[in-house]
C-alpha cells in the first residue's frame, strides 16, 4: 500500500474545499487559532511515516487526551474501572447532563465529559503524583521529553468550565467521584489542555494500531486491552457523530474541539489530522471528510 501517494492525492482533494464550520470559540484560547492551519501524518505498522500540511505544529488535543487517560486508569487498574463507567455511546452532546440522573452518577462511557472525570478521579485515587504521573506515561509513548500541559488554555477553559464544574459535583451527588471536586476537575482541565502535533501525535497512539506495543517493542496494554479501547473509540469517539464516522470513515477514532483527531486501523497504521474548523457536532469538518476520502482511496477500513 503507497499510503504516501494516497495521501498526496487525498490532502490535494480535501485542502481547497470549502473550510466550513466554526472556531471551538466557546473556549477563549482556542478562538483564536487560524482556522486555515491542516495538517496530517500517518505512523504504519510496516514502518512508513509521512506527513502533510501543517503536521509538525502544535495544537491543543482537548479530547484525544481522554484515550491517553483511560489507557492509563486501564494499565493499573484492570477491569475494575468498569464498575463506575459504562461501555455505550452516549447519543447526546460530550457535555450533556441528562443521562447522568437516569444512570444514577454512572457515565455512559469513558469519552464523554463526563466519563474522563469519573477517570481523572480514579487516578487521583491510585496515583501517588497524578499529574505527573500521566504526563510520564505520556513522555514515554512518544519518547518526545518536550510534552507538557499548557496552563494558558488550561486557564481559559477553567474560565469557562461551567458545565464541567456542574458534571463533576452532579456525579459527586451520587457517590462515584471520591475526591474533592476541584481537585479533579483541576486535573480534567489540564488533561484537556495538553499540545501535540500531527507527527507526535500518530507515532503517540501507535501502539494501539499495534496490539498494544509500542514501536519500540513495549507492552502497554494487553491484546484484549488494545481491543477495547479501540471498541470504544469506534463506537463512542466522536460522541452523537460516532455512527456517522463509523459509517463513512470505518475506523476507530477519537475527536477533540481543537480541531484534531486520530484513528487508528488495528494491524494497520495510526493516523493524525488537524483542522480547527468544527461541524455543528464539533468534530473537525475537513478531518473527517479527509478521513473519508483516505479510506475510500485506500480501500482500508476496520469493516
Amino acid at each position: 500500500m503507497n499510503y504516501k501517494e494516497i495521501l498526496e492525492t487525498v490532502y490535494q482533494k480535501i485542502a481547497p474545499i470549502q473550510n466550513i464550520g466554526e472556531l471551538a470559540t466557546y473556549i477563549p484560547e482556542l478562538a483564536t487559532i487560524d482556522a486555515d492551519k491542516f495538517g496530517v501524518h500517518i505512523s504504519t505498522v510496516a514502518n512508513t511515516n509521512f506527513g502533510l500540511g501543517n503536521f509538525q505544529e502544535k495544537f491543543s488535543i482537548q479530547s484525544i487526551a481522554k484515550v491517553l487517560s483511560l489507557c492509563l486508569a486501564y494499565k493499573h487498574l484492570g477491569e475494575s474501572i468498569w464498575d463506575r463507567l459504562g461501555v455505550e455511546p452516549s447519543g447526546n452532546s460530550f457535555n450533556s447532563l441528562i443521562q447522568l440522573e437516569t444512570d444514577n452518577g454512572i457515565p455512559r462511557n469513558p469519552f464523554i465529559n463526563a466519563g474522563a472525570i469519573v477517570i481523572a478521579d480514579i487516578l487521583i485515587s491510585s496515583l501517588v503524583n497524578p499529574k505527573e504521573d500521566l504526563l510520564n506515561f505520556i513522555k514515554s509513548l512518544s519518547k518526545n521529553k518536550k510534552i507538557d500541559y499548557s496552563a494558558k488554555i488550561a486557564a481559559s477553559e477553567k474560565s469557562v468550565g461551567y458545565r464541567n464544574v456542574a458534571l463533576c459535583n452532579f456525579i459527586k451527588s451520587y457517590g462515584n467521584i471520591y475526591n474533592d471536586p476541584e481537585v479533579v476537575l483541576d486535573f480534567y482541565f489540564d488533561l484537556c489542555s495538553l499540545e501535540l502535533t500531527c507527527e507526535q501525535l500518530s507515532e503517540l497512539f501507535f501502539f494501539l494500531a499495534n496490539n498494544g506495543k509500542t514501536r519500540q517493542g513495549e507492552q502497554i496494554l494487553t491484546k484484549s486491552q488494545s481491543k477495547r479501547i479501540n471498541a470504544l473509540m469506534q463506537t463512542c469517539g466522536f460522541y452523537d457523530e460516532s455512527g456517522e464516522f463509523a459509517f463513512k470513515v470505518g475506523l476507530a477514532g477519537k475527536s477533540g474541539v481543537g480541531g484534531g483527531i486520530i484513528a487508528i486501523h488495528p494491524n494497520q497504521y495510526a493516523i493524525a489530522v488537524w483542522s480547527p474548523k468544527l461541524n455543528k457536532k464539533g468534530n473537525s469538518y475537513r478531518g473527517m471528510r479527509f478521513l473519508e476520502e483516505f479510506t475510500t482511496l485506500s480501500e482500508q477500513s476496520i469493516f
